[in-house]
């Protein structure tokens, strides 16, 4: 299993109080959330020794204007005030969408300051939590209510369940947390009948059954009391009384205990491959690594995080915002940074699809079920890895004139989607329609930030270019593109203006550069020390100091105009120091030494890393790990002998 936590910071800060800044998204797709919506949020507010010190549900009706406030009536369940009784809350705020999908949401609870929900809106339905915000976790899912209110008749048919509950056990020292699957069958008359579900527990590795009889639902208001029977009491992973939503196409339902800080997820399941199951989705969702737990290397690690990703072939490449710690003990004082923020996360995945039309993932351990058409996905975790994820598939976006695609700016190396930060420095794709009247290129350096009529302005600051073409451009973000909060990109094209694009800005956003012309998947463009290319015939050295070559690693000192060649002598090396990690095909997951981060002399906006290949990998295909000080890229391979 790949590892998201390395570089995560060991902090004590809970989620009030933490200052952030508001993102200053563009308003372009707040017409996507109007209307009256449901939905649930659970926070866990971890501390540095494993425990949950807090819990927090909140749920009810959410009234999106369609122009940026809304207003919320609900209940609110808070662990430090009570366990056993809800609270009626009522307030309103504001929210930004932009034409993505992606934005945010003010705080609905108003204790938790600062912590404005981001993520994105798809399908009609909302998922996000809140990144960034040291020791607390949270997930947000929203869905609209019908024109016509829901009854007992609208639950009708097959659905797939994902449920999810970090706080399972709660008298235990450590999260011990709980996941499962299951099958139901709503007959539309209230009744389910017989569940059997498939669960995980704490650190525990085998799948265990639940049985549930006589399983019984009734809608009131639209929304629908969902009765597992029995009673919660710290044995019983799914037990009691628990609050069930449904989108209005009767295809996504979600919810959980109104005495609970749990979430389910379902949908109306395929029962063979999906007929779409491709392209760009939206996801978000809840980690919890019990990999260690009990154990004398640390605590278990949860994880909050929105995100996209872009499924081909059996393959992901995909990106989460993560919150930026929960809990973690590291085993040597060199692992532990403080680096702050949220961990910009980009990674690849493979996946199979199976005859049900489920599948199965090779890097978090998790179990996926789509529905017929594709366009909703959920998963749990298979213990230890424990989870809940839902993923949308993302809108169609075209446009007239000259026209960047809102979901079409991506890291130019490792092709990490649009919801990873962007950062100075950073070599960008941009993809897009009328972006430019014909091909060209640039021949020489310095860069020119005018390409055959065509400009890029990054936070009105033009950018240097290397390519264009009608469908896209290839740019160098401007070092004056400070982090914080947000770069506004537009394309001009011989004095025709498109439309704004916002992204998320970072001070890194790492990503290696690959023998894939797509990018993003197979051997990292890596060399010897005699410059020779590592490739599968000549493969790294243990012991042996080898470049790999990369986009986003941000500020460098000295200095470089953009555009520039990056001097040799003295060269400019990363203001922030990397770490190296590399991940054999026998687990073994180990630190290699960096000698050199900085700019590659006589080349404009490409980065170079060197670093040697760390005693004890076995001969293989090794995954790399390259992690910035607010980014962590685990995409790229690097073969590797031990002979």
């Amino acid at each position: 299993m790949k590892t998201k936590t390395t570089l995560l910071v060991f902090l004590l800060a809970a989620c009030a109080g933490q200052s952030a800044a508001q993102p200053a998204f563009n308003p372009d797709g707040d017409t996507l959330l109007n209307g009256t919506y449901y939905m649930r949020q659970v926070f866990y507010f971890v501390s540095n020794q494993g425990t949950v010190d807090l819990t927090i549900n909140v749920q009810g009706n959410i009234t999106f204007s369609g122009a940026g406030t809304y207003s919320f009536t609900g209940s609110v369940l808070n662990s430090s005030t009570s366990a056993t009784k809800t609270e009626t809350f009522t307030t309103s705020g504001s929210y930004v969408i932009s034409a993505s999908g992606e934005g945010y949401i003010t705080p609905i609870y108003g204790t938790i300051t600062n912590g404005n929900i981001i993520g994105l809106v798809s399908q009609g339905i909302f998922i996000g939590s809140i990144p960034g915000t040291n020791g607390c976790d949270s997930l947000f899912i929203a869905a609209p209510l019908g024109s016509t209110e829901a009854t007992n008749a609208t639950l009708n048919g097959s659905y797939t369940v994902a449920y999810f509950d970090p706080t399972f056990l709660p008298t235990t020292t450590a999260l011990p947390g709980g996941d499962a699957i299951f099958n139901m069958t709503a007959d539309g008359q209230g009744n389910i009948g017989n569940i059997n579900a498939t669960t995980y527990s704490g650190t525990n590795t085998t799948s265990s059954a639940q049985s549930l009889t006589g399983v019984t639902y009734a809608f009131t208001n639209g929304a629908a009391q969902l009765n597992f029977g029995g009673k919660a009491n710290g044995s019983t992973l799914l037990a009691g009384t628990h609050l069930l939503y449904i989108s209005p196409d009767g295809n996504f339902i979600f919810g959980g205990s109104y005495l609970g800080y749990d979430m389910f997820a379902g949908v109306r399941a395929a029962t063979s491959a999906p007929s779409n199951y491709n392209g760009l989705y939206y996801q978000a969702g809840l980690d919890l690594d019990e990999s260690t737990a009990g154990s004398t290397s640390g605590y278990p690690l949860l994880n909050s995080y929105y995100g996209s990703f872009t499924a081909f072939s059996g393959n992901i490449i995909g990106h989460q915002a993560l919150s930026s710690v929960s809990l973690m003990n590291y085993q040597s004082l060199s692992q532990l940074l403080i680096f702050g923020g949220s961990n910009d996360f980009t990674y690849n995945d493979s996946y199979t699809l199976n005859s049900d039309g489920s599948s199965d993932d090779s890097a978090f351990g998790q179990h996926y079920v789509s529905s017929t058409n594709g366009l909703i996905r959920i998963g749990y975790g298979i213990g230890p890895n424990l989870s809940l994820n839902v993923a949308l598939q993302a809108p169609t976006f075209s446009g007239s004139g000259v026209y960047l695609s809102p979901v079409g700016v991506v890291n130019a190396a490792s092709s990490a989607p649009f919801t990873a930060q962007v950062s100075p420095g950073e070599f960008l794709t941009l993809y897009g329609s009328g972006l430019a009247p014909s091909s060209a290129s640039a021949s020489a350096l310095p860069l020119p930030d005018k390409l055959n009529g065509v400009q890029v302005t990054i936070n009105e600051v033009a950018a240097p270019i290397t390519y264009v073409s009608p469908t896209q451009i290839n740019v160098i973000v401007p070092y004056e593109t400070n982090p914080g909060p947000v770069a506004h990109i537009q394309v001009i094209n011989n004095g025709a203006p498109s439309n704004v694009v916002t992204e998320l800005t970072g001070f890194t956003s790492t990503g290696v550069f690959t023998s894939n012309p797509e990018g993003g998947t197979g051997y990292a463009a890596a060399r010897h020390s005699d410059y020779s290319v590592i490739t599968d015939e000549s493969p790294a050295q243990i012991g042996e100091t080898v470049s790999v070559y990369l986009a986003g690693m941000g500020a460098v000192s000295p200095a470089v105009t953009d555009g520039r060649a990056a001097p040799s002598s003295p060269p400019s090396t990363t203001t922030a120091s990397p770490l190296i990690y590399l991940l054999d095909t026998s687990g073994h997951y180990l630190q290699a030494t960096v000698m050199f981060s900085g700019l590659a002399p006589e080349f404009a906006g490409l980065y170079q890393i060197n670093f040697t290949i760390p005693t004890g990998l076995v001969s293989g295909k090794a995954s790399l790990e390259i992690i910035g000080p607010d980014s962590d890229s685990f995409e790229a391979l690097l073969p590797v002998t031990a002979q």
